[in-house]
């Protein structure tokens, strides 16, 4: 049985988005050492785990960067598709650990694998995951977009419009977008507000400009914030100031640096 709200229990009053696509870097899975951290990927879970309790239909796109990066090992000499490939399989090793989680949380849970492999996934069909999130499973998406030179945030993108999602919710290891890396700028200013065509023509790097312009070319709003921050996944999903909003809104807004 799931855990939280059943399939037939009204969403929460405040809720904002019912049905969200969550994107997960790679990198949120991974420990000190890198690799999958299991305390880290629990958390994860429980954090996903809150939106469904709101009564969301759930989708999560999972990254495989704490594993490997497809531009990188091309970098490193092999062929650049066989490398993209690669990379998909590190997401669906980010997949099963995630999809473990959960189902010890008690959720129903289907992963959809771009990627043929029906030993661990069923393959991605767009009408079978918007069933499952009617009935209140959480769909996991893995392998990209199944091809190459596409990266998981336009799969997240991609998957996000064909389930008809209200929003794409980006759970990155920073607290939005900025005007320059706040890593290496004390003086870096966060947007809390972004139209699509702002954030496209500003070549902002949190997201590649195939993904914004896929959301901007179908009205998908998207969120940036720290997925690290507990309980910001909820403060999300009921409509707190969290983040960096863009696409939704009337005017463009900045934060100051950060503390």
């Amino acid at each position: 049985m799931s855990a939280g709200v059943q399939p037939g229990d009204p969403p929460h009053a405040d809720l904002r988005w019912p049905r969200i696509v969550l994107k997960i870097s790679g990198e949120a899975f991974a420990g000190p050492d890198g690799g999958i951290d299991p305390s880290t990927v629990r958390y994860l879970a429980s954090e996903v785990g809150e939106a469904r309790s709101l009564g969301a239909q759930v989708a999560v796109v999972v990254g495989g960067g704490n594993i490997i990066r497809g531009g990188m090992a091309s970098a490193a000499g092999i062929e650049r598709a066989t490398a993209d490939h690669m990379g998909m399989l590190a997401t669906m090793i980010n997949c099963l650990a995630l999809q473990d989680a959960l189902e010890n949380m008690g959720f129903a849970v289907r992963t959809q694998s771009g990627l043929t492999m029906n030993a661990v996934a069923e393959p991605f069909i767009r009408r079978r995951a918007i069933r499952h999130l009617e009935r209140g499973r959480i769909v996991v998406f893995g392998a990209g977009t199944g091809n190459p030179y596409f990266t998981t945030d336009t799969a997240a993108a991609l998957r996000a419009t064909e389930i008809r999602a209200d929003a794409l919710l980006k759970a990155t290891n920073i607290d939005g977008i900025y005007d320059q890396d706040p890593k290496t700028h004390p003086d870096a200013r966060r947007f809390t507000y972004l139209s699509h065509e702002q954030a496209f023509q500003a070549r902002l790097k949190i997201m590649d400009m195939t993904a914004f312009s896929l959301a901007m070319e179908n009205g998908l709003p998207i969120v940036v914030f720290d997925v690290h921050t507990p309980g910001n996944i909820r403060r999300v999903m009921l409509g707190e100031s969290v983040g960096t909003v863009v696409g939704v809104g009337e005017e463009r807004t900045v934060a100051g640096a950060p503390a």
